[in-house]
């Protein structure tokens, strides 16, 4: 890591375009930066830091405290270790860096004033199904992309002119370029599972799962949604009259949860007088534990508040809709976990200082 601050200094710039396939139980492993140059609003750090795992944080730092601070409680044991310290001075390396990064990048882009925005996305995901891994590292500036590499090539990309520079200098570092290769292949693979083992004892501890019948009021689609369960292996199926259906029936895959627990959602196409005829029931198994709900108007939830469900699509990326994502921005009294911002960050910060201001 003390390689990739380096490469970092009076160069770099960050941001990202932050568009991923999130396939069904991948496990992802993300570190974000974010520098905030120029006159903000008070209580915003110029810089702050973010680690999630599985889109959960676990760590946050920013330039006012200047500490690195666990956000789950599993990760207090391995904050109280010697690799903490090291992982805190990384970031208080990179803090310095970015005021730098910046005015180079200000510099390069014909700007004199205003509020500009230095960020880079990195990290890794992993299927424990299949064993399949990914490395990502990404930059942009201002809500736009600026440069990403291309892990399996070794090669960076610019995506503006500005960029090229920067590109030309780093595809030159053949040896970086191995070492960021193998970091994402396997160091980052390691500490991903590192922390899934780390968190898994308080998640077996979890109940059964949360099973409900949900339909919207005007559909004749009834989803049988089961969340909040560990491990990921479980079952759901549809009887009829004390049968096997599996007619009009879609079962979903199986999804993450903010939290490190699993959700996942069978549907059943069915006219409302076909069910009030005949008795459906949906069967959850998971952990040897079988809930059954049976399909009834009194056991149906009327689905109005819609469960969302974020989805990084291929398709997004063909048609070239950029994403902003930064992580955590924390203030006095409040943290907001922001994703999905589109291109400007000034926009950005006027609505965090509504939000702010309504709390």
């Amino acid at each position: 890591m003390k390689k990739i601050i380096n490469n970092l200094i009076y160069d770099t710039v960050c941001g990202v375009d932050c568009l991923f396939h999130i396939f069904p139980a991948l496990h992802t492993f993300i570190t974000t930066y974010t520098g905030i140059s120029g006159k903000t609003i008070a209580g915003i750090p110029e810089f702050f830091a973010v680690t999630t795992l599985d889109g959960q944080q676990i760590d946050y730092y920013d330039s006012e405290t200047e500490s690195l601070v666990p956000r789950q409680e599993w990760m207090k044991e391995y904050a109280s270790k010697e690799l903490w310290k090291e992982d805190t001075e990384i970031r208080e390396q990179v803090q310095q860096t970015y005021k730098n990064n910046i005015a180079v990048l200000m510099q390069r882009f014909n700007q004199t004033g205003g509020v500009h925005v230095y960020q880079r996305m990195y990290g890794c995901g992993w299927a424990d199904e299949t064993g399949e891994s990914y490395g990502f590292d990404q930059y942009g500036y201002d809500g736009e992309d600026y440069v990403t590499l291309d892990v399996k090539k070794g090669r960076y990309t610019a995506a503006t002119p500005q960029a090229m520079e920067s590109t030309a200098k780093w595809n030159n570092d053949s040896s970086q370029l191995e070492f960021l290769q193998q970091h994402y292949e396997y160091e980052c693979v390691y500490w991903l599972r590192f922390f899934i083992n780390s968190r898994k004892a308080p998640l077996e501890s979890k109940g059964t799962p949360e099973v409900s019948l949900l339909q919207s009021s005007s559909s004749p689609v009834v989803q049988c949604h089961a969340t909040g369960f560990y491990p990921s292996a479980m079952t759901i199926t549809w009887l009829r009259n004390g049968q096997e259906h599996d007619e009009d029936v879609d079962l979903g895959e199986t999804l993450i949860n903010e939290d490190g627990t699993f959700q996942r959602t069978s549907t059943l196409n069915i006219d409302p007088d076909d069910w009030k005829k005949h008795r459906y029931v949906c069967v959850v198994e998971h952990k040897g534990k079988t809930i059954q709900k049976v399909l009834t108007e009194d056991e149906i939830k009327n689905n109005k508040s819609k469960l969302i469900i974020v989805w990084y699509s291929l398709e997004a990326k063909k048609k070239k809709k950029k994403i902003f994502i930064l992580a955590l921005l924390q203030f006095q009294f409040y943290e907001f976990y922001l994703m999905m911002i589109t291109n400007n960050l000034f926009f950005l910060i006027l609505i965090i200082y509504f939000i702010s201001y309504l709390f």
